[in-house]
């Protein structure tokens, strides 16, 4: 029992570090889209929160999943399904006035990204499953252990 307490704060402190690094890189690349400092440096930080979060949590959903049996793919699909879980929730309560002052901007890609709450859902859902995949994959297979060993 205690090895697996040890094992899940290892893997969610591993996961926040890969969230955080992963999310704020997704989260320039995304921001690069409204083609100002101000919007990549903003994504940026909000990728940091969210890969974060995203990271500590798939870290330890990975251990509860695979263990130390699972290994890169199944952590990996173990963070692309809570990945797109999580960011479709957080996507469907971003504020009206966000998505407004986005659509403002005037940019065609970003108004057609927020138009609606479903479109940004999808988009946020996208965005967190790739910091989720990455970090589950990562997280999978540093926790699998070779056959013979126990």
């Amino acid at each position: 029992m205690a090895e697996n307490k040890i094992s899940y704060m290892k893997s969610s402190t591993f996961g926040a570090g890969l969230g955080l690094v992963f999310g704020t890189i997704v989260g320039a690349i995304t921001g690069s889209l409204s083609m100002s400092w101000e919007g990549i440096l903003f994504c940026m930080a909000a990728g940091g929160i969210l890969g974060l979060l995203t990271g500590t949590l798939t870290g330890a959903i990975t251990v509860w999943t695979t263990g130390s049996t699972g290994g890169v793919s199944t952590g990996a699909y173990t963070g692309m399904l809570f990945g797109a879980l999580l960011g479709g929730v957080l996507g469907i309560f971003i504020p009206d006035s966000f998505r407004t002052s986005v659509a403002a901007l005037g940019i065609l890609i970003l108004k057609v990204l927020t138009q609606g709450r479903f479109e940004t859902a999808v988009l946020l859902s996208f965005l967190v499953s790739l910091v989720g995949t990455i970090v589950g994959a990562w997280t999978g297979g540093r926790n699998l252990k070779p056959r013979g060993q126990k």
